[in-house]
């Protein structure tokens, strides 16, 4: 069993292509008032977490809710896909004026298990472009999320490393 060690203020970057899990690993690591998620941001300004119309909005409050939270030295999920450099841009600013480590949680799954979570959502089924295209955007940032600052970077590439990680937090 691997264990990731984050500093309690830290800023946990949820990344990867719809379905991989990362609501689910969430749940199961964080507290839901550590979880700051795009999609329920989207449903609180229009009661649609699916309203993609909303997104710009919604993020807009993803942002505001993640610099109160990082003021407070506390820590702070961000799950959305973050798979494009410009979506980690603003959220490592965020950090870097409250002092915040930023560690980037990846889940670098087989399409098939992306695919496979997400038709069991039900009504929120993501089409399958999409997923695709988030996954090369995904692919593409691997190899340069070094180089963008932060502090850990941990790829999960199997649905058994996701299970398997543990979290632990220090002060």
């Amino acid at each position: 069993m691997a264990t990731l060690v984050i500093p309690g203020s830290s800023l946990v970057l949820l990344i990867g292509a719809s379905g991989a899990g990362k609501s689910t690993f969430a749940r199961k690591h964080f507290k839901a008032t550590e979880v700051v998620s795009s999609d329920r941001c989207r449903a609180l300004v229009c009661d649609d977490e699916d309203d993609q119309s909303a997104s710009r909005d919604a993020f807009e409050l993803v942002r505001l809710m993640v610099r109160k939270r990082l003021a407070r030295g506390r820590l702070t999920v961000v799950d959305a896909t973050n798979v494009q450099a410009s979506a980690r841009r603003d959220l490592h600013k965020i950090a870097a004026l409250h002092g915040s480590p930023v560690v980037a949680i990846v889940f670098d799954l087989p399409e098939n298990v992306s695919v496979a979570h997400n038709l069991k959502r039900g009504t929120r089924v993501v089409p399958l472009a999409i997923i695709r295209r988030q996954i090369r955007n995904l692919k593409a940032s691997l190899a340069k999320l070094e180089k963008e600052g932060f502090a850990q970077v941990c790829v999960l590439e199997t649905q058994s490393a996701v299970n398997m990680l543990r979290i632990q937090r220090i002060r």
